[in-house]
C-alpha cells in the first residue's frame, strides 16, 4: 500500500473552475473535497446531512435565511442538515468541505451549479 500526504495547495493549482468541488480524500463514507468559490452560489439545504465549511485562503460568507456567518482562513463553520443556505465570496476563496459521498452540491435546489459529483483530483 503506497501512503501519501495530500498537499492542498498542489491539488488547488489542477484546476481553476469556480463552484465545482473535487475529492481529494476519503474516510469511510466521509470525502473531503476542494473547491475555489466567488461570487454567489445558490439557495439550498440538505435534508439528511450537516455540511462543514473549512476556508483556506480568502474570506466567504454563509447567508443564512436568519442572519450570516463570516469566514476567515483556519476558519470553519457546520451548516446543520435541514438548515437553508448560501455561500458567497466576493473575491476567490479556497474551501475544504467535509460531506458524505454522493452528496449533490446544491442540494435540493435546481440550478446550472450543479457540479458533477466523485470527481477525484
Amino acid at each position: 500500500m503506497n501512503f501519501t500526504a495530500v498537499n492542498f495547495q498542489e491539488k488547488l493549482e489542477n484546476f481553476s473552475e469556480h463552484w465545482s468541488p473535487k475529492i481529494v480524500a476519503q474516510m469511510n463514507d466521509i470525502q473531503f473535497k476542494l473547491v475555489k468559490i466567488q461570487g454567489e452560489f445558490v439557495w439550498h439545504s440538505h435534508a439528511e446531512t450537516d455540511e462543514v465549511f473549512i476556508v483556506l485562503a480568502g474570506e466567504m460568507t454563509i447567508e443564512l435565511r436568519n442572519g450570516r456567518i463570516s469566514l476567515q482562513p483556519g476558519e470553519l463553520f457546520v451548516v446543520p442538515k435541514g438548515v437553508t443556505h448560501k455561500p458567497v465570496a466576493e473575491n476567490e476563496c479556497h474551501i475544504l468541505l467535509v460531506e458524505p459521498a454522493s452528496l449533490v452540491n446544491t442540494g435540493d435546489a435546481d440550478s446550472n451549479l450543479t457540479a458533477p459529483n466523485d470527481v477525484w483530483i
